[in-house]
């Protein structure tokens, strides 16, 4: 795959709880001792690492696609009749991430390639 998925995001009302159903539901362990509460889930050999956390505004589920350029990736969306939901943006110590929503308004996630 050219442009792997690399992340995924499972954001509900109450991050707390989201992150206990998951945890119940698929034995993932999460780890959300970090300032933001924010509940990672490590990566393992049979799939990718994500996290879960409370919504800012509405519960969704996100994946991030890595790309080479963010600004590039958001372009061609554009192109092809998506919309820019985030603008590129660097998350304190980790890695420079943006959002698009699709022509049907799924709203997918980006994560610019490190180097």
């Amino acid at each position: 795959m050219v442009n792997k998925v690399v992340h995924f995001e499972v954001l509900g009302r109450d991050g707390k709880r989201t992150q206990e159903f998951y945890s119940r539901l698929f034995g993932w362990n999460v780890d959300a001792s970090n300032p933001m509460e924010y509940g990672i889930i490590g990566a393992s050999d049979a799939g990718i690492g994500g996290g879960a956390a409370a919504s800012q505004d509405q519960p969704m589920v996100t994946f991030y696609v890595e790309v080479p350029n963010l600004e590039d990736a958001l372009r061609r969306a554009g192109e092809l009749g998506g919309r820019t939901v985030m603008e590129p943006a660097d998350v304190p110590g980790g890695p420079r991430l943006a959002q698009f929503a699709d022509p049907d308004g799924n709203v997918i996630g980006l994560t610019q390639a490190a180097g």
